[in-house]
């Protein structure tokens, strides 16, 4: 468990030095110094740590990091908002025409759906684990992960990687707010009589691994680019108004692959690109929507019918870029 803001979602704020030198969990000093920087990863199961951080500040409100704690979250919304077309409502399944989809408006209408077309009842009314309804009506049915495999988040993600729509997924890399916390808007309260988390089922990890939400096997662990290529880079962009040539510059070795149908290194010079993307989006040289769109189209055009894959290693090596700025200059990497 890790605290929340007082009234707030978020996890309670970093301390001034991590505020004002980002850095990676990972490089913090504050987490073995029993302080609660970096959200999530500084979850603890210390009794005294616990202790002493609620003893002095009883209005935090209660994170559960779900990786740690083996949970896989399903996060039901309830918004009234217009829904997309019917392609839209469930990844990778198209609805026929001959549904009648009159009167779908939440995310509790879209899971029933997918629960309906494999013959199961929806989550949302599954009375033999966990459920935890949210301040905003939506519901939280929390399950445990039983397998070993490490389930991976889609809370902000791409619509491509939810469960369906107004339906996410809180797992690694993400966490969960405890029931009996209480925010501005409301509290979080249990539902039915079960306080504890059932095993994920069958069924439902099949629709997680369907949609995304494993790890694509074999992804090269996101890695620093050599110095000397960071710098051509660098050099080939020049000023911020050049992103076009950052993203040919960027992008070269990925195009490269195309040469040779298999193999030549493919993952590996996603990843560096993704990586170094990540680090140029930090630095503010190029937006996270430009690097993405030209990551995503280059590999798709260098490996077609392996897009879920590449999707996967895009978002591994940004995401670890992100953590290192690259500057033209003078900056941290």
């Amino acid at each position: 468990m890790h605290p929340l803001a007082p009234g707030r979602k978020t996890p309670a704020a970093n301390c001034a030095e991590c505020r004002t030198s980002p850095h990676a969990p990972a490089d913090c000093p504050c987490l073995p110094a029993g302080k609660w920087c970096h959200g999530f990863h500084a979850a603890t199961l210390d009794q005294s740590r616990i202790e002493r951080w609620w003893g002095a500040h009883p209005d935090f409100g209660v994170g559960v990091a779900c990786g740690a704690a083996n949970l896989v979250v399903i996060d039901i919304d309830a918004h009234l908002t217009q829904p997309p077309s019917r392609d839209r409502l469930l990844p990778g399944i198209r609805i026929a025409e001959h549904v009648d989809l009159r009167g779908l408006a939440t995310g509790f209408h879209t899971l029933a759906v997918l629960a309906a077309l494999r013959g199961r009842p929806s989550p949302a009314d599954d009375a033999s684990t966990l459920r935890v309804r949210t301040p905003s009506g939506g519901l939280h049915v929390w399950y445990r992960a039983t397998d070993n495999r490490r389930w991976q988040s889609s809370a902000g993600s791409s619509a491509g990687r939810a469960l369906a729509w107004q339906v996410d997924v809180r797992a690694h890399g993400g966490y969960i707010i405890a029931p009996g916390t209480t925010t501005k808007d409301g509290a979080y309260t249990p539902v039915g009589e079960v306080r504890e988390p059932a095993a994920l089922p069958v069924w439902l990890a099949q629709e997680l691994e369907r949609t995304g939400h494993l790890p694509a096997p074999n992804i090269p662990a996101p890695r620093p680019v050599p110095p000397r290529a960071q710098q051509a880079v660098l050099a080939a962009g020049g000023g911020k108004s050049r992103e076009g040539s950052l993203l040919a510059a960027l992008l070269a070795p990925v195009e490269a692959c195309g040469e040779a149908s298999e193999g030549a290194g493919f993952s590996d010079a996603l990843n560096r690109a993704a990586y170094t993307a990540g680090g140029l989006i930090a630095a503010g040289r190029l937006t996270r929507q430009e690097a993405e769109e030209a990551l995503k189209s280059t590999a798709f055009a260098v490996r077609p019918g392996q897009e879920r894959r590449a999707e996967q290693i895009i978002r591994s090596g940004l995401a670890a870029g992100l953590k290192r700025p690259l500057y033209a200059t003078g900056g941290r990497l």
